[in-house]
């Protein structure tokens, strides 16, 4: 540890080279052209955020280049924001390079506004120029320059172009003298509030527009810097400046910069269109139109749940669980652990009902693999062909009723195919509220895909009304309880503000490489999981705890739901594993012992009850052990509550018969 401690004394001292962009433009590979091989890849204090350093030579002088996280918007919205802004707050850089993807050049002077703005020596350069002329887009760099006052180099970092220029310009970075004013109102408060900020690395004005847009990620800073009475002085002045607006003040200072990046982008770039565009332009307006989105969306629904839900959960699984564990891995286990491991106890504790290596390994590996293998290449496809925002653009009016935008789409559909996967995808939410909001309706209402293929086999077996009274009650039980969460919890929603980046052909490289590394994270995340909820299962038979749970909750399952006692096991192993409860459910189905009220009502409460075990984990790794309970305890009599409702509402209609 002492000589990390030592390499980041060195790098205190020596003079810095930040590298800044939007996400996907390239930072990295230019960042490894710049440095070569000597790369440190460590944890922001304090974050789960990686950051990349590592060191070049200029005209004999050291640099430590830094790659921060990709952003676009140096107001925070998500974790990597706030790390690569309080980089340029905390490091004083010798240049900041700023990257930017030539196709994509309004998305990028967003953040150029901001980086003049903050005062710091800059450097501009134009990435995948090749991309930008295959589209038509020219940039004019000298007319970039000139507004701006800062040097102006092109690369093509996948074919090393330009990399000397960029070099050689890094060595020379200039203040921009560019002005951009806002509106009366929003000038005259920051100039009141320059003169309440102490000097700092970057200029006050950027600070006063970071506070202006209710930037709540500065507190720490601000704590540390000024006097409270100053602090409270200046959110006075930020609430003032607010009262003057119908919207949040973070938007009408966003509408004002993206007003002057249209002007801009104008000026310094010219279109001539060629026909690869036209296709995917097409593609791009059918999935954003207010007709069209809908089939369109219902298609890629459809596509993912034949690729993910029949292919992944059906096909791949089946072959996992029942040839490769089946027929192979299980047996030669039981074969091992019977030869070497004399000991009945550890024998149950490895191969038995509950043990770790037929069921928490079967689950992980046959069951759960396949399937988010499956739903992670899909992912990577729908995020690399650009369709993901459109989806999110589309259904932001929805989402807006439970206090969400649109980004929320994603976990929720990713909910269909695995609450647990999906739990950990609320991290690309902006905001913990929004977070919070997701992760419940996550662990209350959407079912994962094995258990849909479940409930739907018992459905099959049902008139078709059942089927329709099921996903009526789930679809307004999620958005009653979205809506009321939306004013429970506190906090504020986000803008949604998405640049919709192009439609393209997803390069089969990228996703693979995507899929590959999120299937690695998943087996180092999920795995252990499973095997520590196996060992309390194993604990509670061994203790014979599951039994004694079973006389307990009878009477609730009979009096309140109505139901046969012998569910009761059904909902305790819905507990471990969503699909389980409902097999049992489908097995007395066959047995005669449900009628048609009782499958609805079961199969209503089983999606709504607490999350499997591992989505219970899951929430309390990425929500803290408080909000897990919250949501749990929530939850689990709510479920019961909606069901005797539901009972009590079907008997007293009599809807089947």
């Amino acid at each position: 540890m002492h000589d990390h401690n030592h390499k980041q004394d060195t790098e205190k001292s020596a003079a810095k080279i930040l590298l800044v962009g939007n996400p996907n433009v390239g930072k990295s590979a230019i960042f490894g052209l710049l440095t070569g091989r000597y790369v440190m890849v460590s944890n922001y204090p304090g974050t789960t955020v990686e950051v990349t350093r590592g060191e070049i030579t200029l005209h004999r002088e050291k640099f430590v280049v830094v790659d921060t996280p990709g952003v676009n918007s140096l107001v925070p919205m998500s974790e990597d924001e706030k790390v690569t802004r309080d980089i340029l707050l905390d490091e004083k850089p010798e240049a900041v390079v700023q990257v930017i993807d030539s196709k994509n050049i309004k998305r990028a002077l967003f953040l150029t506004l901001q980086l003049v703005e903050m005062g710091v020596p800059l450097v501009i350069d134009l990435n995948m120029k090749d991309e930008a002329s295959n589209r038509g887009i020219e940039i004019k760099e000298d007319g970039l320059g000139e507004i701006f006052g800062v040097e102006v180099v092109s690369t093509v970092a996948v074919q090393k172009k330009g990399i000397s220029s960029l070099k050689k310009a890094a060595v020379h970075p200039r203040v921009s003298n560019f002005r951009f004013t806002y509106d009366a109102n929003i000038e005259e408060h920051i100039s009141k509030m320059e003169t309440l900020l102490p000097e700092t690395n970057i200029s006050g004005r950027s600070i006063a527009l970071m506070i202006l847009s209710g930037d709540k990620t500065l507190k720490g800073w601000l704590l540390g810097n000024l006097t409270t009475e100053k602090i409270d002085l200046l959110e006075a002045l930020r609430d003032r400046a607010a009262e003057k607006y119908p919207m949040p003040l973070s938007y009408v200072i966003s509408q004002q910069r993206l007003k002057a990046v249209d002007g801009l982008a104008g000026e310094v770039m010219t279109k001539t269109v060629t026909s690869e565009k036209d296709a995917s332009r097409f593609i791009g307006e059918i999935t954003t139109h207010p007709v069209w989105g809908m089939p369109f969306l219902m298609l890629v629904i459809y596509a993912l749940y034949e690729f993910v839900g029949v292919f992944g959960a059906g096909t791949l699984v089946d072959f996992m669980e029942e040839v490769v564990f089946g027929e192979y891995l299980n047996p030669w286990a039981g074969k091992i652990v019977m030869s070497f491991v004399p000991i009945q106890f550890l024998q149950d504790l490895l191969i038995g009902p509950y043990g770790v290596i037929t069921m928490a390994l079967t689950y992980a590996i046959a069951i759960i693999l396949p399937i988010t293998a499956t739903f992670f290449i899909a992912f990577s496809i729908m995020e690399d062909s650009g369709y993901l925002p459109r989806l999110a653009a589309m259904l932001n009016k929805v989402f807006q009723t439970m206090g969400l935008n649109g980004k929320a789409v994603l976990p929720m559909i990713l909910g269909l195919g695995c609450d647990t996967m999906a739990t950990l995808t609320t991290r690309i939410l902006d905001t913990k509220k929004e977070r919070i909001i997701v992760t419940l309706l996550l662990a209350l209402g959407v079912p994962c895909s094995a258990q849909i293929g479940v409930i739907l086999g018992m459905f099959g077996k049902q008139p078709l009304s059942a089927l329709l009274v099921w996903i009526s009650v789930l679809t307004l039980v999620i958005l009653f309880v979205g809506f009321i969460a939306a004013k429970l919890i506190p906090g504020k929603r986000t803008d949604f503000i998405l640049e919709l980046p192009p439609i393209r052909m997803p390069q089969i490289s990228n996703v693979l490489i995507k899929t590959l590394s999120r299937i690695e994270w998943y087996l180092k995340e999920a795995v252990p999981l499973f095997i520590l909820g196996t060992l309390i299962l194993f604990v509670a038979d061994k203790m014979k705890v599951l039994p004694f749970l079973q006389n307990a909750a009878s009477p609730l399952i009979v009096n309140v739901l109505g139901l046969p006692p012998q569910t009761t096991e059904s909902f305790i192993m819905g507990f471990l594993r969503r699909d389980y409860g409902a097999a049992g459910l489908f097995a007395l189905q066959e047995q005669g012992l449900l009628n048609t009220e009782q499958v609805v009502v079961s199969l209503v409460t089983i999606t709504l009850f607490i999350p499997c075990i591992a989505n219970l984990f899951m929430i309390i790794k990425e929500r803290g052990l408080k909000a897990a309970l919250a949501i749990a305890g929530f939850v689990f009599p709510f479920s019961f509550a909606v069901g005797g409702v539901l009972h009590k509402s079907l008997m007293w209609l009599k809807f089947f018969g």
